[in-house]
């Protein structure tokens, strides 16, 4: 009897087993479908989350972007200044408004990077915060004297005199005797030289290959020109000895397209040409050629100065 019970009591417990994991795969599989759903839900919200997170990122941006240019906006304005020279304690002297002042500079620019007349960009504080060019405007003035390597006597409009600082750009430059230079006022610095446009026409002209073989039916002329011209240049220890004055200038007159300047430049290219012989060296013939309507100006004075 009690092998009967037991055998009853296993089955009981076999069928329990087996109820209990039907119910376990029943429950599994409920847990899947709902996980699955779940999941799907959530690709969903995540989906319709990319649309306002997209936007929000692309508002931030815009915003971080209209704050930067109102801060722009508001941000005080820079002064300029000069630099005129550096100094011992890592500070550096700057003209601004009229007036020296001595003035720190920002970590990431050092004094060897400036250079004299450079412009500076300043902070409220008259600090140096970025490096700058050069003035591009200014007085145009004629160098008279350049006194030493940094500085130089300038004339001004009606003869005025001044003494100005050569920038740093200028100073690789071989100054001349009438230059004509860029002058800043303010800081009173020479910053660069610039071109005689005025006295361009009047420039020196190399004398092409033209002989006297070229010109025809002048012979006379010819001759007595060169008994003026080139003899007294050719034979100058003669002049000298007989003491005979050569002629201070020919004066060639005819009407248009007869041969004036044609001579002219036969003149100097034959000369050259003789001259090179006698020295045995190299030198070439220039002709200028001046036309007297280019010099006259209506402003009194301006005539005589560009004939200067």
């Amino acid at each position: 009897m009690r092998s009967k019970d037991a055998v009853f009591g296993t089955d009981l417990d076999a069928f329990e087993s087996t109820r209990v994991i039907t119910n376990t795969s029943k429950a599994s599989r409920v847990f899947d479908v709902e996980r699955s759903a779940a999941d799907r839900l959530l690709a969903q919200a995540r989906n319709q989350n990319e649309i306002p997170v997209t936007a929000l990122h692309e508002a931030r941006e815009q915003i971080a972007a209209l704050k930067e240019e109102v801060d722009k906006l508001c941000a005080p304005p820079s002064m300029y200044g000069v630099y005129l020279a550096a100094n011992e304690d890592n500070t550096v002297t700057i003209l601004s408004q009229g007036r020296k002042v001595k003035v720190n500079l920002h970590p990431s620019i050092k004094p060897e990077m400036l250079k004299p007349g450079q412009e500076l960009i300043l902070n409220e504080g008259l600090n140096v915060i970025e490096p700058a060019g050069y003035e591009i405007q200014g007085e145009v003035v004629i160098l008279k004297e350049q006194l030493d390597a940094e500085r130089a006597l300038v004339t001004l409009r009606a003869d005025e005199e001044k003494v100005g600082i050569i920038a740093e750009p200028l100073r690789s430059y071989r100054l001349k005797t009438g230059d004509h230079l860029l002058l800043d006022p303010k800081s009173g610095y020479l910053l660069e030289r610039l071109p005689k446009t005025e006295v361009e026409d009047l420039s020196l002209e190399e004398v092409p290959d033209i002989g006297y073989d070229d010109i025809g039916g002048l012979g006379d002329q010819i001759e007595a020109i060169k008994d003026a011209v080139e003899l007294p240049y050719l034979y100058a220890d003669y002049y000298k000895e007989h003491k005979l004055a050569p002629p201070k200038g020919v004066l060639l007159y005819g009407p248009p397209g007869c041969g004036k300047t044609m001579i002219a430049k036969a003149v100097a290219n034959n000369l050259a040409e003789k001259i090179s012989e006698k020295r045995g060296e190299k030198i070439k013939g220039f002709f200028l050629n001046i036309k007297g309507p280019e010099l006259l100006n209506k402003y009194v004075g301006e005539t005589e100065r560009k004939i200067r």
